[in-house]
């Protein structure tokens, strides 16, 4: 997975920062838990980073260099994704296949 910049900035400033990783770890586990649909819950992560961000970037000398140029919304949606990945709940296990091939699924 592929982060962009402002996405990567926050992730390697929660490595410096365990006690704001491991409010993120927390956040994503209360987010599954709100919207067990991953997509919805990527969007709802991706909407509170953002204002995270923008919140932190007052402080945070990483975060505020790399907006220098000014404060424009660009999207944080693979740092959410990658946090569920991460720190959500391990995926279901897949059904197995059907080992004879038959197309009409077990009986």
């Amino acid at each position: 997975m592929s982060l962009n910049r402002y996405e990567q900035t926050l992730f390697d400033y929660w490595e410096r920062a365990p006690e704001e990783r491991r409010h993120w770890q927390t956040k994503t586990m209360d987010a599954v838990k709100a919207r067990p649909q991953p997509g919805e819950a990527a969007r709802s992560l991706e909407r509170e980073l953002w204002d995270y961000f923008v919140e932190r970037s007052g402080h945070v000398r990483a975060l505020r260099d790399i907006n220098a140029g000014g404060l424009r919304r660009v999207s944080l949606q693979n740092l959410a994704e990658l946090m569920l990945r991460l720190w959500g709940p391990p995926p279901k296990p897949k059904r197995p296949g059907n080992p004879a091939g038959d197309a009409r699924g077990p009986a």
